[in-house]
């Protein structure tokens, strides 16, 4: 139970922290404005989405509610996480600041979280299917 008090200490002390260096910043409020920006992304998109999804399962009968839901956080975080790389402006003066082709890169990222979160989704329903079926003929002998 100690080790609450642990980690919500520090937790506090990182965020006294965190604002006490935005309130060093020369405009904090462009800092603020960014912040308030991933808070309502999270909230006003990936979250009920993944609500949604979870939901929808619940209502189709499927077993694996949590991996769409998990794949739909992944997903949601790393288009969170490239939001500024995607919302650059078009051309930059210095080649070298941002010199990958990022909505190609994303794009390549939400796929393989598409690929690997139905391997996974057919891989388990397998597993299952194959011990069902296990258990099915050991009842009959």
């Amino acid at each position: 139970m100690a080790y609450r008090y642990v980690f919500g200490g520090s937790g506090l002390a990182l965020m006294a922290f965190g604002g006490l260096l935005l309130v060093r910043e020369p405009e904090p409020w462009r800092i603020a404005l960014w912040l308030a920006g991933g808070v309502l992304a999270h909230d006003g998109l990936v979250a009920p989405l993944v609500f949604a999804a979870g939901a929808l399962c619940a209502a189709a009968g499927l077993r694996l509610r949590g991996v769409p839901r998990a794949a739909l956080i992944v997903a949601g975080s790393l288009t969170v996480i490239a939001l500024p790389s995607l919302l650059r402006p078009g051309g930059v003066a210095n080649a070298t600041v941002l010199p990958l082709d990022y909505p190609r890169n994303w794009l390549l990222a939400m796929g393989a979280v598409a690929v690997l979160t139905a391997g996974y989704a057919g891989t388990r329903a397998g597993v299952r299917g194959v011990a069902r079926r296990r258990a099915q003929g050991r009842r009959r002998r």
